[in-house]
């Protein structure tokens, strides 16, 4: 069994940063997936970033390559999103989401078997 919490979301300026952190409780997490995912107002969920098991591999939504970085300490349970220069496009509920012992990336909801419960991050101009 996995459980995730996270913390770190809130308002935020234009250009500014925030560090999402989700803490995972389970003995599955050193080898699986995890994923960060965003619902803004209105859209339905996407996947923003995910690693792989031991993070040597990544994933970054186009919208956010190069501005937001995932990731991953299994020594210490957590992942992690690091965003930086946020737009107010950013704005959404994220939510961080583990996979049961898959081992690859991958921006599937239907791929990740436990969820967080989600942090308003609310970027203005």
């Amino acid at each position: 069994q996995v459980q995730l919490v996270e913390s770190g979301g809130g308002l935020v300026q234009a250009g500014g940063s925030l560090r999402l952190s989700c803490a995972a409780s389970g003995r599955t997490f050193s080898s699986s997936a995890m994923g960060w995912f965003r619902q803004p107002p209105g859209k339905e969920r996407e996947c923003v970033a995910a690693i792989n098991w031991d993070g040597t591999s990544t994933y970054y939504r186009d919208s956010v390559k190069g501005r937001f970085a995932i990731s991953r300490d299994n020594a210490k349970n957590t992942v992690s999103l690091q965003m930086n220069s946020l737009k107010p496009e950013d704005t959404a509920v994220y939510y961080c989401a583990a996979t049961e012992g898959r081992g690859g990336v991958s921006t599937a909801r239907n791929a990740y078997d436990f969820w967080g419960q989600g942090t308003q991050v609310t970027v203005s101009s």
